[in-house]
């Protein structure tokens, strides 16, 4: 009786730590979350730093991003606030607080701030971002990952064949701090950064990484676009570096290369009114690590009236996904909700996550 009951106990346990389980990206982006996770050939702003480089080749304007925070929650923080209240959604040590008044729930947030300089076929951005997840599965086990990444951006794209063809590239310098890491003892354990890197749980360094990308539109109706972009070419390591500031952190996980891949479809229905389709495979080179290929897959459309209202709906790794922007010359005000897969193939479980963002650029 006693082995039965530990074996449940650990079934249990490991179905928790599934709920952790879901694939890391360096980048999301409110507008791509909304459309299904697609931004391949979608991307024709800043954003096209990191979502492609050669989307860069589709910019139309010079002008500047200055502010243009982002933030995104699950759908257990108003609950896990409720439980115990807390003022930084992205601080591990005050979110485990707060989680373990709350156990069996996943809490999931994001901030992110990229202020930007873009032309045509050129660009450079800082980017700041702090995503969050913690579980709590008893008083006495949370599993956790916290990154934080502070990074410059500095992208090119070569336009071949009066633009049928964008090949660009965008190198990318990281300072990271990050903890991945399951069943931490938050009573034996400070949840602070500076105890965990201690305790060989935090770890830091800086980096240095490139990601190149293409597009090739065919010159048909609707203007089918094919789209891909290698991730880290090559790898991407972080290592040890003065800027550091966690005594005893180890070096980051090492990112590894790999390639995404897609195609969008352009139709016009009046001089106001245009639509994008994509569908996209995501991580073709390491998918052998993944048990659950839909997590590789995304689909997405988006309605644009004037540019001024945007509607937006996808599929995510199997779930539905929805946003709108509203904008002028100057301002952006986007939302979105998208479900992200944290289970496993024979265990899928759903973190439904909603974003807002706001923009003004120059």
């Amino acid at each position: 009786m006693t082995r039965v009951i530990a074996i449940l106990i650990l079934l249990n346990l490991s179905q928790l730590q599934a709920q952790l389980n879901e694939r890391r990206v360096f980048y999301r982006g409110i507008r791509y979350q909304a459309m299904g996770g697609t931004m391949l050939a979608v991307a024709n702003d800043e954003t096209a730093l990191v979502a492609n480089p050669a989307g860069l080749g589709k910019i139309r304007d010079i002008y500047g991003t200055i502010f243009d925070p982002e933030l995104e929650l699950g759908s257990k923080a108003i609950k896990a606030y409720n439980a115990k209240a807390f003022t930084e959604p992205v601080s591990l040590k005050d979110i485990t607080e707060t989680m373990l008044k709350q156990t069996g729930d996943v809490y999931t947030a994001r901030q992110q701030i990229m202020p930007s300089f873009v032309a045509k076929n050129f660009g450079f951005a800082l980017m700041k971002k702090t995503d969050l997840q913690v579980l709590a599965n008893s008083a006495t086990s949370v599993d956790a990952f916290y990154r934080d990444d502070l990074g410059f951006l500095l992208g090119y794209n070569l336009r071949l064949f009066e633009g049928r063809v964008k090949i660009g590239v965008t190198g990318k310098l990281i300072s990271r701090t990050e903890v991945d890491q399951a069943a931490i003892d938050p009573t034996a354990q400070s949840m602070s950064l500076s105890s965990l890197a201690t305790a060989g749980i935090a770890k830091q360094g800086f980096g240095f990484g490139f990601d190149t990308g293409v597009l090739l539109a065919l010159p048909w109706t609707w203007l089918p676009t094919i789209g891909g972009v290698f991730r880290d070419v090559g790898g991407m390591s972080c290592s040890q570096d003065t800027l550091n500031y966690l005594d005893g952190a180890t070096d980051p996980n090492q990112v590894k290369a790999d390639l995404d891949v897609g195609i969008s479809l352009f139709p016009i229905h009046s001089n106001r009114v245009r639509s994008t389709f994509a569908i996209e495979y995501k991580g073709l080179l390491t998918q052998d690590d993944q048990d659950d290929k839909a997590k590789l897959m995304h689909l997405g459309y988006e309605l644009n009236y004037s540019d001024v209202l945007f509607l937006r709906a996808g599929y995510n790794q199997r779930y539905w996904t929805a946003g709108f922007e509203l904008a002028s010359e100057s301002y952006q005000f986007q939302m979105a909700s998208y479900g992200e897969e944290i289970g496993t193939k024979a265990d899928p479980k759903e973190d439904r996550r909603w974003v807002i963002k706001l923009v003004y650029r120059f």
